[in-house]
């Protein structure tokens, strides 16, 4: 059952408080208080709770016999009129209390609106942190005022003598820009050191291109169309002045870079030749025959690296056999298995080379002697197959073995033998000097 707090049955024009002993129920019948159906009418109470529910003007207001409570804003108003009125009157009392009222209030309506705001401005990550270090200046500042450094330092600043102050000044104006000089000085070195850097890497890259360029034009001269060997004089000499052209235009990477390439391509090693076209013989196996005796280079080294600096580079697996490198500087080479046989290294220096498996000579060590320039080699005894190491510096050389120690101590005379590791105990000086 429904009962509008509005209708004639829930209020009497007299305004009393009582109800009248019968209701009209839902189905417009009547009933009695007590009867069946009877529904009881609704308490002060109930009607209170449910007064949230109902449009509340001052029209229904008396027939539901509430009184009218003023709103917030309507409070703000009357406290700022009773400020006003009292700042008017001159009245102190009264003027604090409109106040007092009217800002309460105020605070109170704007809460709820200002909790975000005030949540982001004091509660977010870099807000606190910038609040964090305003607070813990203060607290600094605190803390000095505490302690009385900071009225120690209003003291002594208040009798400083502004004179020596002012010539401090000065010293410390000179020693400003002698720091600035200083730090111009760095800057300029700075500057030398990366422009140099940067001078040495574009060089690298240009001299990279000129080898490779060099590689694929002797590669063009030497081979024809189906890719084989085909080296007449004239293109040989062609090869060679290339090759003389671009290794003293190197540094000793560059030079070692080109000796491993034709040593590799076999352009460096004496190949037996058709007697009739002169065209290189192939072995049966995929590369072509070597003639130590009397075969023909492509490339005949003769005095290209003659004083030649190839200090640090790797020379492992080359044939520099008969090459010219008197006075060159092999110090700290890599010369495994290198063939120096019949090479000229007359005051060369090997100092701290790897010399494990480098080939002297061939034969054994105590048959073989240096190249004549008169006598052909003997490949089979040794006789005139080996290097001239007279006066060359062997100090430090890594991993030589009996039969080279030999050899150098017989064939290096007096200055040599100082300097073979080991010592040359017990071995002849076959040179004689």
């Amino acid at each position: 059952m429904t009962i509008d707090p509005n209708s004639p049955e829930s209020s009497s024009s007299s305004g009393n408080s009582s109800l009248g002993n019968s209701l009209t129920t839902t189905n417009g019948n009547s009933a009695q208080a007590g009867s069946p159906g009877f529904a009881a009418p609704p308490s002060l109470t109930e009607a209170r709770a449910n007064i949230g529910k109902i449009p509340l003007t001052f029209s229904n207001a008396n027939q539901v016999g509430l009184e009218v409570r003023p709103t917030a804003g309507a409070i703000v108003v009357l406290a700022s009129v009773i400020m006003l009125l009292g700042l008017g009157l001159q009245n102190v009392w009264l003027s604090f209390a409109g106040a007092i009222v009217a800002l309460a209030v105020s605070l109170r309506i704007l809460w709820t609106p200002l909790q975000p705001l005030i949540t982001t401005l004091f509660f977010d990550q870099d807000v606190a942190v910038l609040i964090a270090a305003f607070g813990g200046l203060l607290g600094i500042v605190g803390l000095l005022q505490a302690v009385g450094l900071l009225t120690w330092a209003a003291d002594s600043f208040a009798n400083a003598n502004w004179d020596a102050v002012g010539a401090l000044g000065e010293v410390f104006g000179a020693l400003g820009q002698i720091l600035i000089a200083l730090l111009a000085v760095w800057v300029a070195w700075r500057q030398y050191v990366i422009e140099k850097d940067l001078t040495t890497q574009q060089n690298l890259i240009t001299q990279q291109q000129t080898i490779d360029s060099y590689f694929q034009g002797i590669s063009d001269l030497v081979l024809d169309e189906e890719g084989l060997l085909e080296d007449w004089p004239q293109e040989r000499a062609i090869a060679e002045g290339r090759t003389a052209a671009i290794l003293s235009s190197v540094d000793a990477g560059g030079k070692a870079k080109i000796i491993r390439f034709l040593s590799r391509a076999r352009l460096l090693s004496p190949l037996r030749r058709d007697l009739r076209l002169g065209r290189a013989i192939l072995d049966g196996s995929g590369g072509y025959e070597e003639d130590r005796l009397g075969g023909t280079r492509v490339i005949d080294l003769g005095v290209m690296l003659a004083g030649a600096n190839l200090a640090g580079t790797d020379l492992r697996w080359t044939d520099l056999s008969e090459a010219n490198l008197i006075r060159a500087n092999l110090n700290g080479c890599d010369l495994v298995k290198t063939n120096l046989s019949r090479t000229v290294l007359a005051s060369a220096s090997l100092r701290f080379s790897d010399m494990n498996g480098t080939r002297l000579f061939y034969g054994k060590a105590e048959d073989a002697s240096p190249r004549s320039r008169t006598e052909p080699p003997n490949y089979q005894t040794g006789e005139h197959t080996g290097a001239v190491v007279e006066n060359a510096d062997f100090t430090g050389a890594m991993q030589m073995n009996p039969e080279q120690r030999y050899y150098c101590c017989a064939w290096g005379g007096s200055k040599t033998r100082s300097t073979i590791p080991g010592g040359c105990e017990g071995i002849p000086n076959k040179l004689g000097r």
